[in-house]
């Protein structure tokens, strides 16, 4: 990386590329990248792909403020606006994704007396300015950030409004039609409609078989619907793929209870 920063600067002063605003006209297609950009930077923090800690706070804090210096230059760009509520929504949950030994907490298991309400309202409230904004057209981020509020609105997990989120999974399809979309959409329909629609879900999405989240998800569906021995399977198949410490202890400790016969 500190050679490829130094190529970088060697190139713009060798081609004496001037640093300046970019004129109005070129924000739009540059926003794209730097909204991607940002997003891309929470998620690493949000959830690391190595090493011992499962959460990198300063990548996550460097992204919230780059996103509230984002929405502070373009308040009126609902992209920019779902992003920050994105962001904020799930940043919300932090202290309660993680038990007092650092292992991992899933959604439904959280102490919600532990999310940041104050986050959490202002996440929805750029949620709502977001919606009016786009009412012509979806933007991905706002309904992302959507999705986030109608977990961070449930008092608890049994409370989720499941018929909520798969609708905004459906809007986000529209826009955004990509095989993680159908994965989280595929676990709401497991909470709704149960197991097995779940899992039907699950396996007739293709390109996944890379990502350790759609096997753990297969994984925890078999388990549910007493099929041990193919759920251990699947966990296998997701703990062969890189991932933190903490995911994979969380992931072993899901294996050893799937109720595998191996």
């Amino acid at each position: 990386m500190s050679k490829r920063l130094t190529r970088a600067k060697d190139k713009i002063a060798k081609a004496g590329i001037p640093y300046r605003v970019p004129p109005d006209a070129e924000l739009p297609d540059r926003l794209v990248g730097v909204t991607a950009t940002v997003y891309l930077v929470f998620n690493e923090g949000y959830s690391a792909t190595g090493g011992d800690d499962p959460i990198r706070a300063d990548l996550v804090e460097q992204a919230v403020r780059l996103a509230r210096l984002l929405h502070e230059l373009l308040p009126d760009e609902p992209s920019v606006t779902g992003l920050l509520g994105l962001l904020l929504l799930q940043d919300s949950r932090r202290d309660a994704r993680f038990d007092a030994a650092g292992e991992t907490v899933l959604l439904r298991d959280q102490d919600r007396s532990r999310w940041r309400q104050d986050l959490v309202r202002e996440g929805v409230t750029l949620v709502g300015e977001g919606l009016r904004r786009t009412r012509g057209r979806p933007d991905p981020y706002v309904v992302q950030a959507a999705a986030a509020a109608v977990h961070a609105l449930a008092p608890t997990w049994q409370d989720t409004d499941w018929d909520a989120l798969i609708s905004w999974y459906d809007v986000l399809l529209t826009v955004q039609d990509g095989p993680v979309v159908h994965l989280n959409r595929a676990v709401a329909v497991a909470e709704r409609d149960g197991a097995t629609a779940g899992l039907a879900g699950v396996e007739a999405i293709e390109g996944l078989h890379g990502y350790a989240l759609w096997h753990a998800a297969r994984a925890e569906l078999l388990g549910r619907l007493g099929r041990g021995d193919d759920a251990a399977r699947a966990y296998d198949a997701a703990l062969a793929l890189p991932q933190n410490a903490g995911q994979r202890r969380h992931l072993e400790r899901r294996r050893g209870g799937s109720g595998a016969g191996a």
